[in-house]
Formats: C-alpha cells, sequence, structure tokens
C-alpha cells in the first residue's frame, strides 16, 4: 500500500491551495484518513481527519479555514485550505488506516509530506 500526496507549494498569505492523497495496492477497505503537518523544530501534529462514513474533525488552529473531504471510489483524501497564514508553514503528511486484502487488521500508512510555505 502507497499513500501519494500532491498539491503543495508557495502561496501568499490568505491565499488558497488543496493537497490531494491517493492510496493504491492491495487494499480492502480504508477507514479513517487525515492529514497532519510538521513545522521546523515542532511536533507533528493533527491537522484535519475523516472517517469512513464522513465524520471530520480539525485542529481548533484550521476550523473555519481548512475542509477535509474525500472520494472512497479513489482512496483519495484532500485538504482544501484557504486564508492561509505563515503559521500554516510545514510540511504535510497524509495518513489513511487500511485493511489490506487478506488481512483482518487495521494498518496505518504515511504519505511522503508535501511542503506548504506561506509567505510573502
Amino acid at each position: 500500500v502507497q499513500l501519494q500526496a500532491s498539491g503543495g507549494g508557495l502561496v501568499q498569505p490568505g491565499g488558497s491551495l488543496r493537497l490531494s492523497c491517493a492510496a493504491s495496492g492491495s487494499i480492502s477497505s480504508i477507514n479513517a484518513m487525515g492529514w497532519y503537518r510538521q513545522a521546523p523544530g515542532k511536533q507533528r501534529e493533527l491537522v484535519a481527519r475523516i472517517t469512513s462514513g464522513g465524520t471530520t474533525n480539525y485542529a481548533d488552529s484550521v476550523k473555519g479555514r481548512f475542509t477535509i473531504s474525500r472520494e472512497n471510489a479513489k482512496n483519495t483524501v484532500y485538504l482544501q485550505m484557504n486564508s492561509l497564514k505563515p503559521e500554516d508553514t510545514a510540511v504535510y503528511y497524509c495518513n489513511a488506516e487500511v485493511v489490506p486484502y487478506g488481512s483482518n487488521y487495521i494498518y496505518t500508512y504515511w504519505g511522503q509530506g508535501t511542503l506548504v510555505t506561506v509567505s510573502s
């Protein structure tokens, strides 16, 4: 199972970006999918998470600005980021709780990370 994240880049404060993360491989089902971020010198933190049923939760710092969504048929999760601030600058990682084919267990997989830089 692999997760491929894309969509990062340089954006000015107040701007928008959309991140995508597609899971591929021997996947029977995916439970929750999420986005985390890690800024320089800081610990990785949860940004947003969405369950297979569509229930979402967000970090307080991004509520009202970021929206997480997913396309189950494509095993893909998105993060729409609006009103970006310099403090949103970080490497963003996606993850997915996957049940591989032939398994009864849930495994957590991570994408490779995509850099988001918010600067004028």
